[in-house]
């Protein structure tokens, strides 16, 4: 196979190798296997074989237009998508909740209300909203005091029972990893809460907090001890009304912050809400958790962004728990019954099969944190023809940047791309669309992983394995230079 042709050639001799599902002799093989002598290896395996990477690899590049495949390799190798997953859960909301679709928190009254004395619960009721902040709460709860509420006799009770509660995104990540939090009906600051310490004489100062662009509320249902040690560095205690924490004060230096993971959300929410609402002379009681659907009158509500505006957001900072909370909201909109993540992925599974006719997708959760699940290059890029063709997801997606020899990223280039990422250690994935020199389009999905030796990792050193770091920087390299073979061919 040569690596420069015109596109007439590129399309029939790479597509026709494809027709009827037969590989003809000079199409990209299926694995590494050492070369017949005389037979000289593609364009794609000499790039696979530069690159150095143990373990897996596979790819699809598609026409955009036509949907016919181009080139793989891999075959119907199945491998995790880590956060290119979010792609697939994107197109799963928006086709299933729609474009427009917003969530709802309210604060509703069980009870008569009489002279701004209500006699009777207030709720806060999540539901699913994954953007709710500090900042929306504040409004919540000035909006209450001017909807007339001066004092609450009742209980204050917090409902999170619009989605299943989930302890963590994937439990086999370290305990302290903002990115892999807790999961229920309400979520608050995407489940993390600031913790902030400096040090003082021969101690330190530590503050746990929930803050946003306009507060900064202290929690009560976070805590965190210095402890005489040098490891680990953090270890999680959960209590029945607390996320207790403790900290290595050999780690700490002089001082600093970080997010850490939030394992109850109900009660983080309550709690700050509590803080929020005394500020503007409302004293509610003791935080009661429920999952019991509330009845009442709604007092305030407070919308989310639309759903396209979120799920932007979601594939441009790669947040874990808003894939999470709209792909089980988008369940649980199909009538699913779920009780965990996997159900869940397991419905948009489903969906998937239904909407494109693909079998080899086998997700663990919706945001590809978990490295169980598993994707076949080929079938992502049959969901984004798709997509393509009904003016789908590329405009939600980042700007891809190919480099130069040294690097640095190319302002201008000719070859235009728009792909989601994603990375685990000894895993990378990168899917999306391609816009050739001369303004054609192909979609594609590259996963590698080198999935044996992440299995090797013990659980407390999965934030930074050695040797990760160069591993995905020479995934990352592999990944732009398939882009620029097919950019390049395709736009001679």
């Amino acid at each position: 196979m040569i690596d420069r042709c015109s596109r007439r050639s590129f399309l029939a001799g790479l597509g026709a190798s494809f027709v009827s599902g037969t590989v003809l002799a000079d199409a990209p093989l299926e694995s590494l296997r050492p070369q017949l002598r005389g037979v000289q290896p593609s364009g794609a395996e000499r790039l696979i074989q530069a690159a150095g990477l143990r373990g897996e690899v596979a790819f699809a590049v598609a026409d955009a237009e036509t949907g016919t495949t181009l080139e793989a390799f891999g075959g119907e190798q199945g491998l995790p998508p880590a956060s290119v997953a979010k792609a697939l859960t994107a197109l799963y909301a928006l086709d299933v909740l729609g474009a427009d679709f917003r969530f709802e928190t309210a604060l509703m009254a069980d009870g008569p209300i009489e002279n701004g004395i209500l006699k009777g619960d207030l709720i806060l009721v999540g539901g699913g909203d994954p953007l709710l902040d500090t900042d929306a709460l504040a409004t919540m709860a000035a909006n209450l005091r001017e909807a007339g509420i001066t004092e609450v006799r009742g209980a204050f009770k917090v409902y999170d029972g619009a989605l299943p509660y989930v302890f963590s995104i994937d439990p086999g990540q370290p305990d302290h990893l903002g990115y892999s939090p807790a999961i229920s009906g309400i979520s608050l600051n995407f489940n993390r809460v600031h913790f902030e310490w400096a040090r003082k004489g021969t101690g330190y100062d530590v503050s746990m907090d929930a803050r946003s662009s306009r507060y900064t509320p202290s929690v009560d249902m976070a805590a965190m001890r210095v402890e005489s040690r040098n490891l680990p560095i953090y270890t999680y205690g959960p209590s029945a009304r607390q996320d207790r924490w403790t900290v290595a004060k050999g780690a700490l230096g002089n001082g600093g912050a970080r997010w850490l993971p939030v394992r109850k959300p109900a009660l983080y929410a309550g709690d700050v809400f509590r803080t929020l609402a005394r500020s503007n002379g409302i004293v509610l009681s003791r935080i009661q958790i429920t999952r019991e659907p509330p009845q009442g009158t709604v007092l305030v509500v407070h919308q989310s962004d639309p759903l396209e505006s979120i799920l932007r957001g979601m594939l441009k900072y790669s947040t874990n728990v808003t894939a999470e909370m709209v792909g089980m909201a988008a369940s649980r909109a199909r009538g699913a019954k779920l009780q965990t993540l996997a159900d869940s992925a397991a419905e948009m599974k489903r969906w998937a099969t239904e909407t494109y006719g693909v079998t080899g997708i086998a997700m663990v959760d919706h945001s590809g944190l978990g490295d169980a699940s598993r994707m076949v290059p080929g079938d992502l890029v049959t969901a984004l023809v798709a997509a393509r063709k009904e003016g789908l997801l590329r405009p939600l997606l980042k700007k891809f940047s190919l480099l130069d020899s040294q690097g640095r990223p190319v302002k201008n280039h000719p070859i235009k791309v728009d792909a989601k990422t994603g990375t685990l250690n000894f895993v990378s994935g990168l899917g999306g669309f391609i816009t050739a020199p001369d303004g054609s389009e192909l979609v594609f999905a590259i996963f590698t992983a080198d999935v044996d030796h992440r299995a090797t990792i013990p659980r407390a050193h999965r934030e930074r394995p050695q040797g990760a770091r160069s591993w995905n920087s020479r995934s990352r390299k592999l990944q732009r230079a398939l882009i620029e073979r097919w950019g390049t061919m395709t736009g001679s």
